[in-house]
C-alpha cells in the first residue's frame, strides 16, 4: 500500500499517521500524463497516494516513465514559413527534424 516504504507496517503506518492528522488514499489509474512547455511525461500503470496535510493535497507518482518531445506550435511554423517561404508540411517537419531549432530550420530551408 506505501509503494517505496520497505518492510513498514501498513497497520501502524495508518495509525500514525492519523495521529499527524494525515489522510492518504490511493487513486486507480490507468495512465498519468505531465504537460510540460516542450514535452509530455508519460507514467503508464501508475500507483497514486494522495497525502492530504494541513489542507493540502500532495500527489505521489510512481511507475513506468516516458518522454516525448512535442511538435513545433503554430505561431513557430508560421514565423518560420514567412521567412522562408515554405508550405505548412515542409517547415513543420524540418522542425521536428531539428527539435525546434527555429533559426537552423530558416537557414536549412533557405538553402533549398
Amino acid at each position: 500500500m506505501f509503494p517505496g516504504m520497505g518492510n513498514v507496517d501498513p497497520k501502524k503506518m495508518q495509525q500514525l499517521m492519523k495521529k499527524l492528522n494525515m489522510n492518504v488514499k490511493g487513486i486507480d489509474a490507468e495512465e498519468v500524463i505531465i504537460r510540460c512547455k516542450d514535452k509530455d511525461i508519460r507514467i503508464t500503470r501508475p500507483e497514486i497516494m494522495v497525502t492530504n496535510m494541513m489542507g493540502r493535497d500532495v500527489y505521489q507518482i510512481s511507475g513506468q516513465v516516458s518522454e516525448s518531445s512535442k511538435g513545433a506550435n503554430e505561431d513557430d511554423i508560421k514565423m518560420v514559413m514567412e521567412q522562408t517561404g515554405k508550405d505548412r508540411e515542409t517547415v513543420a517537419r524540418k522542425l521536428e527534424e531539428l527539435n525546434n531549432d527555429l533559426a537552423r530550420a530558416i537557414m536549412e530551408l533557405k538553402e533549398k
